[in-house]
């Protein structure tokens, strides 16, 4: 009597074992398909654009996928001296400058206008950029950022050759693709396929048509300083006769509304018409730029409810 009350005691004790077991792992996979689903609930699905790839328009000398906003008005001071290795009497370049005074204003957010000119041939140019594509994360994530770029630029210097005096043989024309991508909150590069088309070339050799690969990059040091690195590949057949490819150094310093870029460059020239297809310094040999930008934003316009 004692030994099947054991036995049954024993079968009880194994069935509610087994029981127990069988709960445990039913609550345990109950738990994992929660987690899992909580996990899927947790995933963004709102679009969050990336801003501030750059703090400015400008990388150095040439543009960047940045647009001054709606309403908004900037004015850009840019400044390039003679070459370092231009001698003591010179003052190693002190004694010669160049300079562009521009202005862009933001039509929408995407859309921007800019004038400007610069003493340099006596230069007049006018541009548009579109902010085609916007770098985003979460749904629907888009990788990078693409700002198309169209300008002209005119030459005003006085002719002497009858010829050239014709307006339309003193234009040249830019067109570029800036494809830039902020891999972190210090570091963005970019990517600057670009044309420069001159109704006049120097020589019968010469190509009306240049093509250029431009990569630039920016690496923050501090909140409000940075390191800019600029550089402009020409593609060998279109290569104008003496030209060589651009190349650019910079600093940039944040102060409030103002960014100052200090730079060094084998560039004289300012927009694309001189430092894409007209570089001629050979930055290893001490032809060497100093220059400076100064950009300063007004708000003409308060953006409006609606946005483009």
């Amino acid at each position: 009597m004692c030994n099947s009350y054991n036995s049954s005691a024993v079968r009880f004790a194994l069935v509610l074992l087994l029981v127990g077991l069988g709960w445990t792992r039913t609550a345990s996979a109950q738990d994992d398909l929660l987690n899992q689903l909580e996990t899927q609930e947790a995933k963004p699905t709102k679009t969050e654009l990336v801003d501030a790839t750059f703090k400015s328009t400008r990388l150095i000398s040439g543009h960047t996928v940045q647009t001054p906003g709606q309403g908004t008005m900037m004015f850009l001071i840019s400044h390039r001296f003679g070459t370092l290795n231009s001698g003591a009497y010179n003052f190693f370049g002190l004694d010669q400058a160049t300079l562009r005074l521009g202005f862009e204003y933001g039509l929408t957010d995407r859309l921007t206008a800019g004038l400007g000119r610069s003493s340099l041939e006596k230069t007049f140019d006018g541009f548009l950029k579109y902010k085609a594509i916007r770098q985003s994360t979460g749904a629907h994530a888009m990788p990078v950022s693409v700002t198309m770029f169209a300008s002209s630029a005119l030459n005003t210097l006085r002719y002497s050759d009858t010829f050239d005096r014709t307006l339309p043989r003193r234009i040249a024309y830019t067109y570029q693709a800036l494809i830039a991508r902020k891999f972190s909150p210090d570091l963005s590069l970019q990517l600057m396929p670009t044309l420069v088309h001159s109704n006049l070339v120097a020589t019968t050799q010469d190509h009306n048509d240049v093509y250029a690969l431009g990569v630039g990059g920016r690496q923050k040091i501090t909140k409000r300083t940075s390191l800019n690195a600029e550089y402009y590949y020409l593609l060998p057949n279109t290569k104008p006769t003496g030209v060589r490819n651009a190349l650019a150094l910079g600093f940039d310093l944040e102060t409030g509304g103002h960014v100052f870029q200090l730079h060094v460059t084998n560039s004289q020239g300012m927009i694309e018409k001189f430092f894409v297809s007209g570089t001629r310094g050979n930055f290893f040999n001490g032809d060497l730029y100093f220059g400076f930008n100064v950009n300063r934003n007004f708000t003409v316009r308060p953006k409006s409810g609606f946005r483009h």
